[in-house]
């Protein structure tokens, strides 16, 4: 059996797309622990000018009609037939709802990961439309599938809004922590970062501006870093000065590599009051390097956080109870000294729940079901109960 994830664009981890990272991330793992595994990307651009990787790309071209399937995928899918598994990432497009149709009829499974498309505030924008478009398209392309892999708890209940189904799973992408044997001092101000796309609403950054200007009255000294580019940023710089805030909040824009990671280690909290999100790899990353987080339930980090005891989960979704999470995380770590236990929390939280050979082989489960099930009845293998696996 081989696995086959299914993307648009090349899996390249140095850009923005959080699913082409976290595919890229998936399949370097798979690889590394055995397991055979091939990237294939649609995109318009299907040059290989991305960074040397571990396991095979193939690439092939976006047509001008959204729903078309490039004649050269089709055969390379049926070159395959009989000893594949295809892992589509994402939802609402419209190229995937035709090679469902495609790799239905020629008996090929296939799961689907929306990465966090179904949820009910992603589904509220733009309602209408999407309403529309899952009842005639997204709907029987999940009828098709062998199993729904979702990422969290708020996508679970938005799916189940809109499609009752016994073959979604819950289960988490893993994160393989970098080891830091250096030691690095934290910067003299008291220090929230938050990294990723600057889109307001879905990422709560007005919750998160409005929450550190009632936090900063307590404690002017501190300083908010904002890492990371998009529509929004104007707004926020404007929100900020309405705020007086223009001293306090730094924006730092997209920073990468060795350069981003020294930063966030520089830091003493990391924040992230998410209204809509999967499981945002950033609180990942920076919980791996022993930032303690504030987080919503919206990112579906919450739970863990509470559960390791790795920082603060916000129990409503505003500035007050933002401003309330920063607050706990100084008075623990400033004045009572326990900065380093949230650390190690933090990274122990990493270790155990994003842990990638007990994630790999929760997944290496759900193919093997998937081919057998074209050998066998179909409906019957698929009638799993709704379940978290992790």
């Amino acid at each position: 059996m081989e696995i086959i994830h299914l993307i648009l664009g090349k899996a390249n981890p140095e850009r923005m797309n959080g699913v082409n990272k976290v595919v890229h991330e998936m399949a370097t793992n798979q690889v590394e622990n055995g397991y055979p595994v091939q990237v294939w990307g649609i995109t318009r651009h299907p040059e290989h000018d991305y960074p040397e990787r571990i396991f095979t790309t193939r690439l092939f071209p976006a047509c001008q009609n959204p729903f078309r399937i490039d004649p050269f995928l089709r055969q390379a899918f049926l070159d395959y037939k009989g000893r594949i598994v295809v892992h589509i990432h994402g939802a609402f497009i419209p190229v995937f709802y035709t090679i469902s149709g495609f790799l239905h009829k020629n008996n090929i499974p296939f799961i689907i990961t929306p990465h966090s498309t179904y949820n009910r505030v992603m589904m509220k924008k733009n309602a209408i439309r999407k309403k529309l478009y899952f009842q005639f398209f997204e709907k029987p392309l999940l009828k098709r599938s062998f199993g729904i892999h979702l990422l969290g708890k708020s996508e679970w209940k938005g799916l189940g809004d809109i499609y009752h189904n016994k073959k979604s799973v819950i289960l988490p992408y893993g994160f393989t922590r970098v080891e830091i044997k250096d030691t690095l001092p934290k910067a003299t101000r008291f220090s929230v970062v938050y990294c990723g796309r600057l889109d307001t609403y879905s990422k709560g950054l007005d919750i998160l501006v409005k929450g550190f200007a009632l936090f900063s009255r307590l404690h002017p000294d501190a300083q908010l870093i904002l890492i990371g580019d998009g529509k929004d940023k104007r707004r926020l710089q404007e929100l900020c000065r309405e705020l007086d805030l223009a001293a306090s909040v730094i924006f730092r824009g997209s920073v990468f590599g060795k350069a981003k990671t020294r930063l966030l280690r520089e830091c003493h909290v990391f924040a992230h009051p998410s209204r809509t999100d999967g499981i945002p790899a950033s609180i990942v990353e920076a919980a791996s390097l022993g930032l303690p987080c504030v987080v919503s339930d919206g990112t579906n980090m919450g739970e863990r956080v509470a559960r390791f005891d790795a920082g603060y989960t916000m129990k409503s979704l505003d500035k007050l109870e933002l401003a309330r999470g920063l607050a706990e995380m100084y008075d623990r770590i400033m004045i009572h000294g326990v900065g380093a236990s949230l650390e190690a929390n933090a990274r122990g939280m990493i270790d155990v729940d994003f842990h990638w050979p007990e994630i790999l082989a929760h997944f290496n489960t759900i193919y093997h079901k998937a081919l057998l099930s074209t050998t066998i009845n179909w409906k019957r293998i698929t009638q799993l109960q709704p379940r978290r696996l992790f």
